[in-house]
């Protein structure tokens, strides 16, 4: 198995840049997602390190070699798509081994891989069905399959459970992450689901128009985003944000009667900002004033409470899903400070 070096990679479609200098490392049996709204460059960085994608300049390396203009079968990559791709008048075993066999790879050999896979992906019983009879996440493991069989240095994957329903997405991320365990393998994912991202991840490169706006591993960028896209992006719910601005060197929130005193370094004057804080680090005060409860979405062990405030400000607040709250309720809202982020408007950036 091999990491993966991205050097300034730029790629174009004509005079139109859509990646922008990305540099990056993938160490050596890592698995790194790569996350962002539509359109942000993510698939096209995988194509780029699978050759799908001609990169227009820089480099990108697996292991020690330089694989900028090898042809994708050059590159010792496989590539999982979120369309299965199969064969329908083949077996699973057939699907499964079918590049091997157009490689002149012995049967016996064949036979042996196939096996092999099947077993780390529970796939035996299944070896003799055709892709009609299988379930969407069956299908999805012989396309995973097929890839563990040719023996790849870096596994890619392009949104490969976009097309299945939600329970069986839950089920297909946790076989993902404990093939990981299994294999060891340097793997690249591709998702716009920022809960795939932080359930699978060692690391997570947050991108937005072909560019990285923070790498790191989930729990970081969950606690310290270096900006208010990256603090928005990742965490579901989304954070609150509340608008404010800095007069005579305190910190001003028209939505809270009382600002909180926060025990940060200030911008000057006039700098508007904005107050970021999670939903499940606000609690509800009932016997407050400032807010209307609008909604109460009841899950079961727990409660999202959606707010606005006088100023039209809305939050969402996570709550037991025991509470009593009910629509239309006047409350407040409380919150430790140590919790809160604060984030300059113009330039989006943290405030430390």
């Amino acid at each position: 198995m091999s990491g993966v070096t991205l050097s300034n990679v730029i790629k174009k479609y004509g005079d139109v840049q859509v990646i922008h200098g990305i540099d990056l490392e993938i160490e050596n049996g890592e698995f790194c997602v790569f996350v962002g709204p539509s359109g942000c460059g993510k698939s096209t960085l995988m194509r780029m390190v699978s050759g799908l994608e001609e990169t227009t300049s820089g480099q990108i390396t697996i292991g020690t070699r330089d694989v900028t203009r090898l042809d994708p079968s050059q590159r010792r990559v496989a590539m999982v798509f979120q369309t299965y791709a199969l064969y329908p008048h083949m077996t699973v075993a057939e699907n499964m081994g079918f590049g091997l066999r157009m490689n002149g790879v012995p049967k016996a050999e064949i036979a042996n891989k196939v096996a092999e896979a099947a077993r780390i992906l529970k796939l035996e019983p299944l070896l003799e069905r055709k892709p009609k009879a299988l379930s969407g996440g069956q299908r999805q493991r012989v396309a995973i399959g097929r890839t563990i069989v040719r023996g790849p240095e870096v596994f890619l994957f392009d949104e490969p459970l976009s097309n299945l329903d939600a329970e069986l997405r839950v089920d297909m991320r946790v076989e993902i992450a404990s093939l990981h365990k299994q294999i060891g393998a340097t793997m690249i994912y591709v998702t716009h689901d920022q809960v795939e991202a932080m359930t699978l991840a060692d690391k997570i490169v947050v991108l937005r128009a072909g560019r990285i706006e923070q790498v790191g591993a989930p729990l970081d960028l969950y606690r310290d985003p270096d900006n208010r896209f990256v603090a928005g992006f990742i965490g579901s719910p989304a954070m609150n944000f509340l608008q404010g601005q800095v007069a005579q060197g305190a910190l001003s929130i028209p939505a809270l009667k009382d600002a909180p005193a926060l025990d940060l370094h200030l911008p000057a004057d006039g700098t508007t900002i904005e107050l970021g804080i999670r939903p499940e680090h606000l609690q509800i005060d009932p016997d407050g004033q400032g807010f209307r409860l609008d909604l109460i979405e009841k899950l079961g062990g727990i409660s999202y409470a959606y707010l606005h405030a006088a100023t039209g400000e809305r939050l969402i607040v996570a709550t037991d899903g025991e509470s009593d709250l009910t629509d239309d309720m006047d409350v407040g809202i409380t919150f430790d400070p140590a919790r809160v982020l604060l984030f300059e408007t113009e330039t989006g950036m943290r405030l430390r």
